[in-house]
């Protein structure tokens, strides 16, 4: 079924010709215009979801430069319009700059039809009229999202992000449930009857990595024996998660980066090139601005996975979320091994709030998982947690305190430690400013 509007900006006749026949047989409205000087009337009038801009016109108007100025001002005065910049092979460096102003994507000419219309639909599907309804899951979700804001604004981001087809990067502190966040896009996607194949790219040995990513025909190498499909294959109609990709190596990120923009793959030993229809959702711990800085990771491969940006924030940005967390946890292991414990005791949930939780929700995890194991009878008690009161209090938490008086204690005798300094409480505390703010407020202090 042909959906979607598409205007072409292009100065050569023989090259607007070329798209409208290519086109015409995929899309419902093919448009192609020589001139940015009618672009601005088109789109009035056409109301298309994709321009596919030019970078270069024969105007006197920024020379050289007009496709990153046309695609600033469409996205300033039409936002929901998706814009793929058709650029020389000599101008890529310009088209990454497109992708910083709000580009969705590039092509290189010549171009390749079939990379040419799987970009074009991509770039479809990314708009709100070609965002296709996804049913509710019916699994039940592992992800908890508690009532902390930054985690309010992620879910948000996350159910408008979900439906389309958009590249997500996830990045947060170890830990903090980026794998899980993953799962709960691709659930929410159009995509979810299909694969979610989840590879830990830095893991990978060098050696190995084209081979496990792209796959390999029989006697491709040594112990090549049979051909073997790689994972971006075994993603085809769903998603592909790369965790860590900050790790891997700079000369693999090249080979990683030509898949993507080519969507096509070629098995190690073969020069057949085999199609590929993914959704990527990539994640890291690292920085990976910092490494593009450092020239440690490629400024073209980073735009290209960071289409749509989610940072989950740490276990001690979001302190209330650690005992409903916990609890949780504790259910999910009682199941697991018929125990009968079914609650946490006043003292235990002071000792988690005290915790400085590195690990972040993976070591939380881990600790309730061992207590459940140790546990006998009914409620989780302090001693079943292998934990100790973190030192950011001088004083362990007396068992008659309640959670709020200990709560209160540890705040005040911080603030005396740091001279009232309200930056370096929130940091020793592990918490946000806002949050500090409301806690002092609520204990008068």
């Amino acid at each position: 079924m042909k959906r979607g509007k598409i205007l072409v900006v292009d100065d050569n006749q023989g090259i607007r010709s070329a798209l409208k026949i290519l086109l015409s047989p995929h899309f419902s409205e093919v448009e192609a215009i020589a001139s940015p000087k009618t672009l601005i009337s088109t789109i009035e009038r056409m109301m298309p979801q994709v321009v596919l801009l030019d970078m270069n016109f024969n105007t006197d108007i920024n020379t050289g430069h007009e496709g990153l100025y046309w695609t600033a001002e469409l996205k300033k005065m039409f936002p929901q319009i998706q814009i793929v910049l058709f650029t020389a092979y000599a101008d890529i460096a310009l088209a990454v700059e497109g992708m910083k102003r709000g580009a969705f994507d590039f092509i290189v000419k010549p171009w390749d039809n079939d990379k040419l219309l799987a970009t074009l639909s991509a770039a479809y599907n990314a708009t709100p009229q070609g965002e296709r309804k996804s049913p509710k899951p019916s699994a039940k979700s592992d992800m908890y999202w508690g009532d902390s804001q930054q985690m309010s604004a992620i879910h948000n981001s996350m159910e408008k992000i979900s439906p389309t087809d958009a590249t997500v990067l996830i990045t947060g502190e170890n830990g903090t449930g980026k794998d899980v966040l993953a799962r709960e896009i691709h659930t929410h996607s159009m995509r979810r009857q299909m694969p979610m194949v989840c590879v830990d790219a830095g893991a990978i040995p060098e050696g190995l990595f084209e081979g496990e990513l792209f796959g390999y025909v029989k006697g491709a190498f040594t112990d090549a024996h049979t051909d073997h499909m790689g994972k971006f294959e075994q993603a085809n109609g769903g998603t592909l998660f790369l965790d860590e990709i900050g790790n891997i190596p700079l000369h693999l990120q090249a080979k990683l980066l030509r898949v993507l923009q080519d969507r096509t793959v070629n098995r190690v030993g073969s020069e057949r090139s085999i199609p590929i229809d993914i959704r990527l959702i990539c994640a890291t711990n690292a920085d990976l601005e910092k490494k593009v800085e450092e020239g440690l990771f490629r400024e073209d491969l980073f735009y290209r996975i960071n289409t749509m940006h989610l940072h989950l924030p740490s276990l001690a940005e979001r302190p209330n979320d650690i005992v409903p967390l916990a609890e949780r946890f504790l259910s999910q292991y009682a199941e697991k091994y018929r125990r009968q414990v079914s609650r946490i005791s006043d003292v235990a949930k002071q000792v988690l709030m005290a915790h400085p939780w590195n690990g972040n929700i993976r070591e939380l995890q881990n600790v309730i998982e061992k207590g459940v194991i140790l546990s006998d009878g009914d409620t989780l008690k302090a001693s079943d947690l292998s934990l100790h009161v973190s030192s950011r209090s001088s004083s362990p938490v007396p068992t008659s305190q309640t959670l709020e008086e200990a709560e209160e204690k540890t705040i005040r005798q911080t603030m005396a430690r740091c001279n009232g300094n309200l930056s370096m409480v929130a940091k020793e505390l592990g918490i946000s400013r806002p949050t500090l703010y409301s806690k002092l407020k609520k204990y008068g202090i």
